[in-house]
């Protein structure tokens, strides 16, 4: 497998894609990751979310991490890892601006309140559910891609066959040698036997 650095244009192209990731928090040494809805727009990640844990210990501790891909297989894939800052938008007139841009640019994509709500939802209370809008400022990104290395790559446009594949079983085992009376793993073996 070769594993490759995404130059920024690309890590943004993909956070511009992407609408969905995972964000990292953490309060009095404690971890703690959730899934989110996020929209990109010119360095800044926007979401909303409902009043709870994620919210008290980013308004605690705002400096966050944002994780987000796109995975075929083991052999494709593309991560994008972004570090940066909360910044909240109270329910205020001030703020109004900033809430509706929000809204705008996370509205593009159905059902993009979930899972921020669905709680809230099932329990009965959305109407009691003040939405906290909130962003977070790209501070640094990186990300890789993962493709097939020439061998891999070879192998995947190749049919795989039974009789293939325990060939290549055959052959590796074949070059194992088997352990001897005296190691570790016989006396193990020899020691787990009842009746030794």
């Amino acid at each position: 497998m070769l594993i490759l650095e995404l130059t920024n244009k690309e890590c943004v192209e993909m956070l511009t894609r992407l609408r969905f990731g995972r964000l990292g928090c953490s309060r009095a040494n404690q971890p703690y990751v959730v899934p989110f809805n996020f929209a990109y727009h010119e360095r800044y990640l926007y979401s909303v979310a409902a009043l709870g844990q994620k919210i008290e210990w980013m308004r605690t501790n705002p400096l966050v991490c944002v994780e987000a891909d796109e995975i075929v297989d083991h052999l494709h894939w593309t991560s994008v890892v972004v570090q940066g800052r909360y910044e909240e938008w109270p329910d205020t007139p001030e703020w109004s601006a900033e809430r509706e841009l929000a809204f705008a640019l996370l509205q593009r994509r159905a059902m993009w309140w979930e899972p921020a709500f669905v709680k809230e939802t099932h329990l009965g209370a959305i109407e009691q559910v003040i939405p906290m809008y909130y962003r977070i400022h790209i501070d640094r990104v990186t990300g890789r891609r993962a493709n097939p290395d020439p061998v891999e790559a070879v192998a995947l446009l190749e049919p795989a066959t039974t009789s293939r594949s325990k060939g290549w079983l055959k052959s590796l085992l074949r070059r194992t040698p088997p352990a001897s009376p005296n190691s570790a793993a016989s006396r193990a073996t020899a020691s787990n036997v009842p009746g030794s």
